[in-house]
Parts: C-alpha cells; sequence; structure tokens
C-alpha cells in the first residue's frame, strides 16, 4: 500500500456549497488538518462537511484571522469534503494522508 501525504484542497471558498476534495477511487484518505483562514477586515462564517456529515455549521471567523483543526476522519472511495462560506475571503486548507 503506498501512502502519500498531500493536500487535499487548498483554495478560496465558494459562497454556494462546493466539493472540495472526493477520494479516489481505491482510496482511503485520513484527513489531519484543516485551516481556515479569512483575510477580511469583517468577520465572516462558514460550514464544512466530511461525507455528508456536517463538522463546521455556520461557525464563525473573526476578521483577519485563522483557525486550526487537528483532527483524524477517515473518508474511503468516492467520500465528499464539501464546504461554503459566507464570503469569498474565507479559504480552506485540508491537508491529510491518502492510502493506496
Amino acid at each position: 500500500m503506498a501512502t502519500t501525504s498531500k493536500a487535499l484542497a487548498r483554495t478560496a471558498a465558494a459562497t454556494t456549497n462546493t466539493t472540495l476534495y472526493t477520494v479516489p477511487s481505491s482510496t482511503t484518505t485520513i484527513v489531519t488538518n484543516i485551516v481556515v483562514s479569512n483575510t477580511a477586515a469583517s468577520a465572516a462564517t462558514f460550514d464544512l462537511s466530511l461525507d455528508g456529515v456536517q463538522v463546521f455549521n455556520d461557525a464563525a471567523i473573526a476578521a483577519n484571522s485563522t483557525a486550526f483543526f487537528d483532527l483524524k476522519q477517515v473518508l474511503v472511495a468516492t467520500d465528499l469534503i464539501e464546504g461554503l462560506a459566507s464570503a469569498t475571503t474565507v479559504n480552506f486548507h485540508i491537508s491529510g494522508v491518502e492510502v493506496a
């Protein structure tokens, strides 16, 4: 089995629910870190779900700030990471390990 550490998503948030990452076929992915930043001068909110389970729902992030989350969540082939924010100044940086 090959194990690859990688950036699963590095993107600005959309204001509608968007797929940020899809687990490839014949692969298991372990999400290890989520970083959410807000580059605006005003507060924002964000949602993030792992395989349809909402991990963050309308979570607030202060102006010009960054939030760090360490976790270990296992996703299997075709599972999705989805997210959105109240402003496109919110950025998602999601890291993990793919095992194939």
